[in-house]
């Protein structure tokens, strides 16, 4: 049984692999904690049984037919959980995997991020449960912001301090994450308090989306007044959940006068550029050297934004408006090149994830590789946002892989070449493809015939060159 900082763990085995899971990285963030920056955890005595995933934290169903979050499940929601093929080993690299959710949902439980298969192939793998929504991104006045990017950084310290027991090498910690998950590592990338807790990031699906702490106060304080108003700290968790929900439906979509660039995104919390826990935009921060030392994979999937089409019922778009609010000049050449749906689509694709995730690469003055998920297992949603996920995880028999991959008889294949890759460069820092430079913009293609090819988005990426990213508001 390994031994930690906070007392002795035991875990179970499956499928050959020692699970962990549960374990407190931080003391409980409610009571006299809440909105705080994340403490240490207390050290136990006796055995700590790390049998049970920790509680969820506070936010809406994610899916439907979920139950609704519930605080009577325990608000000790500061977890990890690690899957490891030798506890008894020592030096195997180490991935920590940050879920996405729109900074709104997500919870390290979730079946997608079932880490049994990567481990199995010689890694330590690692997820975390991290504030999200109002808890975790709102603006709260005499608190810190991005309380969930502070419990990230507390995740990580941890890892740096425990994972050997566990057969990992705390020198080769390799984070990772998808959509929020991949912004959250952009955000790390940037921030002083995260230097040197990692060697390598992957970054999948980049949101391009930060808010200036005045428009994240503007966000909060009208969630505060639908749930009652009152201080924050007195408002139950629950309550803010409901209302930054409200706020997101019936508020925020479409409503470009009084949000603006936000109500494009559709979400009602991301990582605000405070000056402090992140001093400046990612892309910015990386182009003046900040973690010039870590070795870098970013990318998106070709049809980013059709999933979230779908997801509104294929509801009427208005192209031109978005052409207006969001795109830079000569745009409109670009994108009317397609048909309506289509077109929008792809605008939408390029501004929220292609481009951020592109330009994330080549702002980085470290090594960087850049890559394109092109497989499309179904004509409906293609290569659709949040395909990258069982594929990476392997977790293929699951419920997303069959929403977006159909039960594609290709899943298998295309899962063990993302692993492949993502536990190659975790080990040796090389994915396995050219690394990307401006010059070239060598991208590696995944789909069922692999392939290396130089700048397949060259029309959009001269487009979004100098205005890919910002801050909203």
């Amino acid at each position: 049984m390994p031994t930690i900082s906070t007392g002795e763990v035991s875990g179970s085995v499956h499928d050959g692999v020692a699970v962990f899971r549960g374990i407190p990285y931080a003391k409980s963030p409610f009571g006299p904690r809440r909105f705080a920056a994340p403490e240490p955890a207390e050290r136990w005595d006796g055995t700590f049984e790390a049998v049970r995933f920790g509680p969820r934290p506070p936010q809406p169903v994610a899916v439907p037919g979920q139950p609704a979050w519930d605080p009577s499940g325990g608000l000790d929601i500061l977890t990890v959980n690690v899957w490891t093929p030798d506890p008894g080993g020592s030096g195997l690299p180490v991935m920590v995997w940050l879920y996405g959710g729109a900074y709104l949902v997500g919870s390290a439980d979730w079946p997608e991020y079932d880490g049994t298969r990567l481990a199995r192939e010689g890694v330590v793998v690692v997820t975390l449960n991290y504030r999200v929504g109002m808890e975790g991104f709102g603006q709260v006045p005499g608190a810190p912001a991005n309380r969930g990017l502070l419990d990230q950084v507390a995740a990580l310290r941890w890892v740096r301090e425990n994972i050997a027991a566990f057969g990992g090498d705390p020198g080769n910690v390799t984070v990772f994450g998808e959509s929020a998950g991949a912004g959250s590592v952009a955000c790390l990338l940037a921030m002083p308090s995260a230097a040197g807790l990692f060697r390598r990031a992957i970054a999948q699906s980049v949101p391009g989306v930060f808010l200036s702490p005045g428009l994240a106060g503007r966000v909060s304080a009208a969630i505060l007044e639908r749930a009652g108003g009152g201080p924050a700290h007195e408002v139950p968790p629950e309550r803010l959940v409901t209302a930054a929900e409200e706020f997101g439906e019936e508020e925020l979509t479409g409503r470009h006068d009084r949000w603006g660039l936000l109500a494009s995104a559709a979400i009602p919390f991301a990582p605000v550029v405070d000056g402090e826990v992140l001093p400046e935009l990612p892309w910015d921060a990386l182009r003046g050297g900040a973690s010039a030392g870590v070795e870098l994979i970013s990318g998106y999937t070709r049809d980013e934004f059709r999933t979230f089409h779908a997801m509104s019922g294929g509801r009427p778009v208005d192209l031109a408006g978005a052409l207006k609010r969001l795109a830079p000049p000569g745009a409109e050449a670009v994108y009317r090149e397609a048909d309506g749906d289509e077109a929008y689509v792809r605008l939408m694709s390029d501004w929220l994830f292609r481009m951020p995730s592109t330009l994330l690469a080549e702002a980085h003055r470290g090594p960087a590789w850049l890559y394109e998920l092109a497989w499309a297992p179904t004509p409906f949603l293609g290569a659709c946002h949040g395909l990258d996920v069982p594929l990476v995880f392997g977790t293929v028999d699951g419920e997303m892989a069959r929403m977006v991959a159909g039960g594609s008889p290709d899943l298998e294949r295309m899962s063990e070449r993302f692993r492949a890759a993502w536990v190659r460069f975790a080990a040796t820092g090389d994915p396995g493809w050219p690394r990307y430079a401006p010059e070239s913009a060598t991208t590696h293609v995944f789909d069922l015939e692999p392939a290396d090819v130089d700048d397949p988005q060259a029309v959009s990426r001269k487009l979004w060159a100098g205005s890919g990213v910002s801050v909203i508001g």
